[in-house]
């Protein structure tokens, strides 16, 4: 649904007349997206709608595409209650000081003020202090995520092991494996986080700069959806944009966008469906507007239009602009 979201927002973009949008090229420092993400204006963003994950962007205010990625993977229930989420957003704003238990570790988890966030890290962590080969590294990674206790117990041993052939203190190894079983097992794919991040991105982007063709894309995402619809109409007030109501001289099956303002698609009135919508603007654009109501009955075809839609669209204003007044329509009809 998101890719679609963000298809249709591109659409209807080159449509006003703008230079289509390479959404591969757009600049992942872009101030104004950063400055929507930390305001937590997040509705219709991928992945950074509820209510919780705007609180943490407000919290966090993150400032380049790491800590969205980061955003990603630990708002999730194990790191929340752990005090992970709460250690990290309280490190990047310096209130607390970033600590590494081995010098050797902040190479690994700099990008992350010393938080342990992804299953990558786990394993660059046994790779670099206990020589772990990659497969056995993914096989830590197996346990930790599973919580395979006899997995675990082996690996525990073959750390500490590694790590003191290493040169290093037993019972610092012993700690950061601890330290790793904790968070490692919440840890998130960091490849899978960002690829979500791109899209939670990408969206909140349009948003910043096209919020008028984006709200637009939502409201068609939505429109066999009356609460959908009423949340993204609801965001249109929040953010000064008009939505002009339906019309059947102008309106489409779906969300467009005219002069800066949203039209409403004339699908979302209820009771109308796609195909008496499609019969409605085949005969407009081939014959132009609609005069009156007389016109509009002479012209469609019945068998799709019937008269329960007619009603539904003299009701909700969509004759408006013949002249008459509705109650005299439905008189009329």
């Amino acid at each position: 649904r998101n890719l679609t979201v963000i298809d249709q927002t591109l659409k209807l973009i080159e449509k006003q007349g703008n230079t289509p949008l390479d959404l591969t090229a757009i600049d992942y420092t872009d101030p104004e997206t950063y400055k929507l993400l930390a305001a937590g204006d997040t509705t219709g963003v991928f992945q950074l709608e509820s209510s919780g994950m705007k609180d943490l962007l407000v919290r966090l205010r993150p400032e380049n595409f790491d800590e969205v990625t980061a955003l990603v993977a630990l708002y999730r229930p194990g790191p929340l209650d752990s005090g992970m989420v709460a250690d990290f957003v309280e490190r990047k704003h310096g209130r607390k000081e970033v600590a590494y238990m081995i010098p050797d570790l902040e190479p690994i988890l700099k990008d992350t003020y010393g938080v342990i966030v992804y299953q990558e890290q786990v394993m660059k962590i046994a790779g670099a202090l206990a020589s772990y080969t990659m497969a056995e590294a993914d096989g830590l990674r197996k346990a930790m995520g599973k919580k395979i206790a006899a997995m675990m117990a082996e690996h525990r041993e073959r750390f500490v092991k590694g790590a003191v052939k290493n040169g290093y203190e037993e019972a610092k190894a012993k700690a950061l494996f601890d330290l790793m079983e904790k968070f490692g097992g919440y840890g998130f794919n960091k490849s899978h986080s960002a690829a979500y991040a791109l899209i939670a991105f990408q969206t909140a982007y349009l948003k910043a700069h096209y919020p008028v063709e984006f709200i637009a894309a939502l409201l068609t995402s939505e429109m066999h959806s009356i609460d959908g619809v009423v949340k993204y109409i609801n965001e249109c007030r929040t953010h000064l944009i008009d939505v002009l109501p339906p019309d059947v001289n102008h309106g489409d099956t779906v969300f467009t966008v005219a002069d800066g303002k949203i039209r409403f698609g004339l699908v979302a009135v209820k009771n109308v469906g796609e195909g008496a919508v499609e019969a409605i603007v085949e005969d407009r654009e081939a014959d132009g507007p609609y005069a009156s109501l007389f016109d509009f009955c002479e012209r469609v075809d019945l068998r799709r239009v019937n008269k329960r839609v007619v009603e539904s669209l003299i009701a909700c204003g969509a004759f408006d602009s013949c002249g008459a007044h509705r109650s005299q329509m439905m008189e009329i009809l």
